[in-house]
């Protein structure tokens, strides 16, 4: 039986670290827009999901997902497991992709490549391009994760820890101690970064003023030359352009 993956991808305005980035401009789009302009290029979803907080200040976000064609949910503020587990029911999801919006340039080949990978395990877990996981090589924030509706369910039951509510993916791998939750029961899986944009030093999240400063200059510098611009075409202005007027 064929699986429907549905890539969920969670965004707010009241962000704790950086509030009101998610629609902060980028090239003359909004850093939202730009994910969503994105992840439209994969040819492995069934679907695409803005999944924002049920609150007058987040209709701006919806507003946009509209815009950009996508199906909008709204849900739960800060219980980010309901809010994806409400979300995956609504899309009928069998796999589930998570996605922050604060990765701002995601590759749509890369979360193909996860899709696929996670299909062809034949055995329900845990996935992730997203970032490094076993010495991957992968930059921080071009790809995805991946994990089955059945195991969302239960994690849904298993916990609630504010923090895990609040942290969908701890309640199956912590990426900061490199450490799958319960691999018994949820099996923690991974692929390889091609040789080509292998740069696990490379942060291409935006939670912090100074991060949006530098994704700003990536985005005015590279989206006029090429709007469906590749990691490798970031890495190159990374290494020629942007440290050498640090």
């Amino acid at each position: 039986m064929t699986k429907r993956v549905v890539l969920i991808i969670q965004a707010r305005m009241g962000s704790t670290r950086f509030p009101g980035k998610s629609m902060m401009d980028l090239a003359g789009t909004p850093l939202v827009g730009h994910i969503l302009e994105r992840v439209k290029r994969c040819t492995r979803l069934d679907d695409i999901v803005l999944a924002i907080p049920d609150t007058a200040k987040d209709s701006v976000l919806g507003q946009l997902g509209r815009d950009y064609g996508v199906t909008v949910f709204v849900g739960s503020e800060n219980d980010l497991v309901e809010r994806y587990y409400s979300a995956a029911i609504a899309s009928r999801a069998d796999i589930v992709g998570r996605l922050p919006a604060d990765n701002a340039t995601p590759e749509p080949a890369e979360i193909d490549r996860i899709v696929d990978h996670h299909l062809s395990l034949g055995r329900r877990g845990f996935s992730s391009n997203l970032s490094v996981i076993d010495d991957s090589g992968y930059p921080d924030g071009i790809g995805a994760e991946m994990f089955d509706f059945s195991l969302l369910a239960e994690a849904r039951e298993r916990h609630t820890d504010p923090r895990l509510r609040e942290h969908v993916h701890l309640n199956f791998f912590d990426y900061g101690k490199q450490q799958a939750v319960d691999p018994n029961w949820c099996p923690i899986s991974t692929i390889k970064c091609p040789i080509e944009f292998r740069r696990p030093d490379l942060v291409l999240d935006v939670n912090t003023p100074e991060q949006y400063e530098f994704m700003r200059q990536l985005y005015e510098t590279l989206y006029p030359r090429n709007p469906a611009f590749h990691i490798t075409d970031i890495i190159r202005w990374y290494d020629e352009e942007y440290l050498p007027r640090k």
